[in-house]
């Protein structure tokens, strides 16, 4: 049986300078239907701390595992990756303002929407997007889409680097296309890319390579040199570089996040397309609203015609981040502040707490990456797997037992491609009275397995 060493839990929030909330870490804390949330600022500050009810507003995160589960199985959701916090108010205050016209006709894409991502891009990271590049999206997604079937032939290979984002093979197979994985190598804990495995990959097939940066579910920030290296393969080998920097707005401290349009050789910024979206920066996902940009314009040509690339618009998403960009920076400065020193208990109580399960604090992103390879072993997972007929994988079963045992849902590891055996993923964009509690149950059901 896997002992868990005991954590001084309120010690441990003083000496990170966090206040500690009422009850112990696995209390059960109500959920407040009507709290404050985000929207109330006591001194300048925004309070993320108050939990907000989000169940019965047919939430993916919530309300759909409670309809797989039942609402007794689910105490915290951690599984899709968006916010529980209510949205930064201005955003609220743009989207009442246009709602107070009451027609939704169709709309030209605004100057002053593509001003608002031209100055945010700026003034955060020094990149110069020029309007003119700039291809609105309804998501990410319908992006990397659009780019592929310009590039890449049913049939031929994508590139991508794993662990990797599971919605990317998704993408892939929609074109008809085929994910050629290379394995990012662990060091110390830390994923490093593997450049000799990556071009040995490539071949006359491989048309495009897919980058996540910050890398979902990592949590890497890639350093400058990284970026350049890799970009020196793929344009050599003609390779085009799909980039998605949805989670860009995310790097803990010490940590800096690099575009890959702001890499100093010019032939490898134009063989590339980045993607980006204030759906994760200001939790705006549904309102879908996104944008592609490149330096090249016979790419840009290439996705809008062959990729039959459409601007579909969504006018309150588009309202919505342009009041997210032009007013919203300090609410998401200080978020990333609350999500920093999440990380921080989430890595300090995982490795001092939670019984065969280890982890370490992401240079970027919302997201932790379990290592409970231990913990499922001691609770015979791979055993489960087996007599499942091949029909499921280990960290499936894993995820089901965190259900029945701790009331919490995680996304398993092997939904993310190679080197993902014995990982789990977990979204801690929440409360931290809800992570305390997801914590607390974790390690009260591994204790007693």
């Amino acid at each position: 049986m896997l002992k868990p060493s005991r954590l001084d839990r309120r010690a441990f929030l003083r000496s990170t300078g966090m206040t500690a909330v009422a009850g112990t870490v696995g209390a059960a804390v109500p959920l407040a239907a009507e709290a404050g949330g985000a929207a109330r600022r006591q001194g300048g500050r925004y309070d993320f701390d108050t939990i907000y009810n989000r169940i019965g507003t047919d939430s993916s995160k919530w309300d759909a595992q409670i309809a797989r589960y039942g609402r007794d199985k689910i105490e915290v959701g951690m599984g899709t990756a968006d916010q529980d916090f209510r949205i930064a108010p201005a955003i609220t205050r743009a989207l009442r303002d246009r709602i107070g016209h009451e027609n939704y006709g169709y709309l030209s894409i605004p100057a002053s929407y593509k001003a608002s991502i031209v100055d945010w891009n700026q003034r955060r990271y020094g990149l110069a997007i020029d309007p003119d590049t700039i291809r609105h999206a309804a998501g990410v997604h319908p992006g990397i889409i659009s780019t592929l079937r310009a590039f890449c032939p049913p049939g031929s290979k994508v590139l991508l680097q794993t662990p990797g984002y599971n919605g990317f093979y998704t993408d892939i197979r929609v074109v008809g296309c085929v994910a050629e994985e290379s394995p990012l190598r662990l060091v110390n804990g830390r994923y490093q890319m593997d450049f000799e495995d990556l071009e040995r990959r490539i071949d006359h097939d491989t048309q495009a390579f897919i980058l996540c940066n910050p890398h979902n579910p990592t949590g890497n920030v890639w350093s400058r040199s990284d970026l350049t290296t890799l970009g020196e393969i793929c344009t050599r080998r003609r390779v085009v570089v799909l980039s998605d920097e949805i989670h860009c707005d995310f790097v803990t401290k010490g940590h800096t996040y690099t575009p890959y349009a702001t890499l100093d050789d010019e032939a490898v910024v134009r063989n590339s397309v980045t993607y980006k979206s204030v759906s994760k920066s200001f939790n705006l996902s549904m309102l879908k609203c996104a944008y592609l940009f490149s330096t090249n314009p016979d790419y840009l040509d290439r996705i809008g015609g062959a990729g039959q690339h459409r601007q579909s618009m969504n006018t309150l998403g588009i309202i919505a981040a342009e009041a997210a960009y032009n007013e919203c920076e300090d609410w998401l400065d200080q978020l990333l502040e609350y999500i920093d020193g999440t990380q921080d208990l989430v890595e300090s109580y995982v490795n001092a707490n939670v019984p065969g399960v280890e982890t370490v604090k992401p240079e970027g992103t919302y997201l932790a990456w379990l290592d409970a390879a231990a913990a499922m072993a001691a609770v015979g997972m791979r055993k489960a797997a087996d007599e499942a007929d091949g029909s499921t994988t280990p960290e499936r079963e894993f995820q089901r037992y965190l259900v029945d045992h701790a009331h919490i849902h995680l996304n398993p590891g092997s939904d993310y491609g190679l080197g993902s055996d014995g990982r789990m993923r977990m979204n801690i964009a929440t409360s931290r009275q809800l992570v305390e509690r997801a914590l607390g149950n974790m390690a009260n059901a591994l204790a007693t397995a």
